[in-house]
């Protein structure tokens, strides 16, 4: 009689171990590696807004295109085009990730995820009311979300930069709390940054959605069907009123976490689509979103602005406090621990990268504002409080050790 060989579980833990880590070493890579293709989009739109060619900057960004025919035609500007079409795969990636990680990821055990969820609810409130506190009474109160939102791939970058000064746990926990942020964030796009609703092409982008998990069911694999159904899901919700990039949400959340017939469809198409929307579609968003000509009082009307100060107090001290205040509070109640060889003095530089707000922000601030002026007070707000946030996170991460370092 064969005997079967004994299951080794030593093997068994490093085996499921390693497919847990894998996909988030893959990830942390690249986001790492497109933070640093985001910078140089940034750069490369402020110094062609500034340059003697600035005018073209405006005009080719304002430029109209038109795509499909007929009733179902539709014609947008280019900068609306990469905002409303393209950003639909980097919320479509972002709702793979995080739907890794509620599935296999940290956030699958409440006792995991329950102290991170805590820094980032602490991470919005704090920020968006410190923002409120300061535009009270204006206009810009309507952006209030723009000091909530956290960039994971500048985030991880500068921990990058950090290189083996800072403990995988510190880039654990940082990424664990940017993604619930997220999610927080997305919520407060489709809630409270939604007008004029339809309700029939709302119902029709709840059809579409629910036609994807009918397919799901029934054991339909052929990706190019769900792309089209996408597709129709992503019309429904644009002209809905609800903004169309939540589509590219609901759809990554629908994506099976689990093998089908032995295929890994969530890896497969985060695998394929995180380096597109890292190297090409973010950096893409922030050439269309990041130029502001500070020529003409810009800066001098910023500095004196309202809104621009309450973005970088939000930024620079809502997220360091708040995030940083929201954790003690919860290893003071009991409600988690915090990752191996990451210290308390270290949570401090972590809730400082929090306040890297670039990308989101820049998003929200193009959602809440109708005029260019308030528009580039706000960028103007998001760039300074980003690199104070970066530079003030950096800077505690390289001066205080891990327990482990000690």
């Amino acid at each position: 009689m064969k005997r079967t060989p004994p299951i080794d579980v030593a093997d068994a833990a490093k085996t499921k171990a390693r497919e847990v880590l894998d996909p988030l070493k893959e990830f942390l890579h690249e986001e790492a590696a497109g933070g640093i293709a985001l910078v140089v989009a940034s750069i490369v739109a402020v110094v062609w807004a500034n340059s003697p060619a600035g005018d073209s900057y405006v005009g080719f960004w304002e430029h109209e295109a038109t795509i499909g025919v007929g009733s179902v035609a539709l014609t947008e500007d280019l900068r609306h085009w990469v905002n409303d079409g393209l950003m639909v795969l980097f919320f479509f990636v972002v709702g793979l990730e995080i739907k890794r990680e509620l599935v296999t990821g940290e956030l699958r055990e409440r006792s995991a995820a329950a102290l991170p969820a805590m820094a980032a609810v602490g991470g919005v409130v704090l920020p968006a009311a410190i923002f409120l506190a300061v535009t009270a009474g204006s206009e810009g109160a309507s952006g209030w979300a723009i000091p909530a939102a956290t960039d994971i791939a500048f985030a991880v970058g500068v921990l990058a930069l950090l290189g083996d000064r800072v403990s995988s746990g510190v880039k654990l926990f940082l990424l664990t709390v940017a993604i619930i942020d997220d999610i927080i964030a997305i919520a407060i796009i489709a809630i409270f940054y939604s007008d004029n609703l339809s309700l029939p092409w709302l119902a029709g982008a709840s059809a579409a959605l629910a036609l994807v998990v009918g397919l799901r069911r029934t054991g339909v694999r052929a990706i190019a069907l769900y792309a089209v159904v996408g597709l129709g899901a992503w019309l429904a919700m644009h002209e809905s009123g609800v903004h169309a990039t939540i589509a590219g949400v609901a759809l990554g959340l629908l994506t099976p976490a689990r093998p089908i017939a032995g295929r890994a469809v969530l890896e497969t198409l985060e695998h394929r689509l995180h380096p597109f929307t890292a190297f090409a579609v973010v950096p893409l968003f922030a050439l269309a979103n990041a130029g502001v000509d500070f020529g003409g009082g810009v800066l001098a009307d910023a500095a004196e602005s309202r809104l621009t100060w309450a973005i970088v107090g939000g930024l620079v001290l809502g997220k360091l406090l708040g995030i940083a205040g929201a954790t003690f509070l919860g290893l003071r109640l009991g409600w988690g621990s915090l990752p191996d060889a990451v210290s308390r003095s270290q949570v401090w530089g972590i809730a400082a990268l929090g306040g890297i707000g670039f990308t989101v922000s820049l998003f929200i601030a193009q959602l809440a504002y109708d005029t260019q002026d308030t528009v580039d007070s706000a960028k103007v707000g998001i760039f300074a409080g980003s690199l104070i946030s970066g530079a003030v996170g950096a800077l505690i991460l390289l001066r205080v050790r891990s327990p482990r370092q000690r």
